[in-house]
């Protein structure tokens, strides 16, 4: 894993680059990348990113924003490369992935979505319901990238609205547990920080001394409806791998591990 993957950003890493820099100039605004209207599935994989009202913020934190598009595009790439999955690309080649709310009808043609930076969302009565039957009827949901009590306090209140704990208790997920282990064995979830802050500090946390947890809501059969990667943040492992060397030997290894783990588990289940 760690070999194929040196070597493939070696090749990509000027462009990754590139495109980065470009992105970030852009900030926050840039053009959304909306799914088209009616069925634009094509039974390849495609990366849909919840966009959501933000309520509160975070230090270091640009709501739904965060992480976007690069985390998804290069998870999706890295996924053709280094498995078997088949991944959704339009007339110009570029990586099918959209931006989608949970008010949008298009939300139910993605059976796997991402957030980011939670412990700022805000739900409507109207969302929680959309959220509930999403899940219910088979959607995958993977939360990343926030942090502490605040944030998991947050979190959890609105997350218990759409799942109600007392029938969806949320878990810490256990060491054998198929998302550590369908691909490639991990002994846990690793604990990546943004690339700025591991610029200034060299460490691996957001926020002080910080441990990293692997949560989840399954339904009755044991299936998971919610991932939740809390006090790390998953994705700057896939949307910096081009950036900086080091960085992407200490953290996007194990992030892309953990990543392609979570999709084959979500698509399969």
């Amino acid at each position: 894993m760690r070999r194929a993957l040196v070597l493939l950003i070696a090749i990509a890493l000027g462009a990754a680059a590139v495109s980065a820099q470009r992105f970030l100039r852009e900030g926050p605004g840039a053009p959304l990348r909306r799914p088209p209207p009616g069925d634009f599935t094509d039974g390849r994989f495609a990366f849909c990113k919840l966009r959501y009202t933000s309520v509160r913020r975070e230090p270091m934190g640009i709501g739904w924003w965060t992480d976007y598009p690069f985390a998804g595009i290069h998870l999706m790439v890295r996924a053709s490369e280094l498995s078997r999955v088949v991944i959704s690309r339009g007339a110009d080649g570029e990586p099918s992935h959209w931006v989608v709310s949970l008010d949008d009808d298009a939300l139910f043609q993605c059976p796997f979505v991402m957030a980011s930076d939670v412990g700022t969302m805000g739900l409507s009565a109207p969302q929680v319901e959309r959220l509930r039957t999403y899940l219910l009827k088979g959607g995958f949901l993977w939360v990343d990238d926030f942090w502490g009590e605040t944030s998991w306090a947050q979190w959890s209140s609105q997350i218990a609205r759409v799942l109600p704990p007392d029938e969806h208790p949320i878990r810490d997920l256990p060491a054998d547990h198929p998302v550590l282990r369908t691909m490639h064995t991990l002994p846990g979830v690793p604990q990546v920080t943004n690339i700025n802050n591991w610029r200034r500090t060299a460490g691996t946390s957001e926020q002080g001394e910080t441990q990293p947890f692997l949560r989840g809501i399954a339904d009755r059969h044991g299936r998971l409806l919610v991932l939740m990667s809390f006090n790390s943040d998953i994705g700057d492992s896939w949307e910096r791998e081009g950036e900086d060397p080091d960085f992407f030997r200490q953290f996007s290894p194990d992030g892309y591990a953990l990543g392609l783990n979570v999709l084959v588990y979500a698509m399969t289940h």
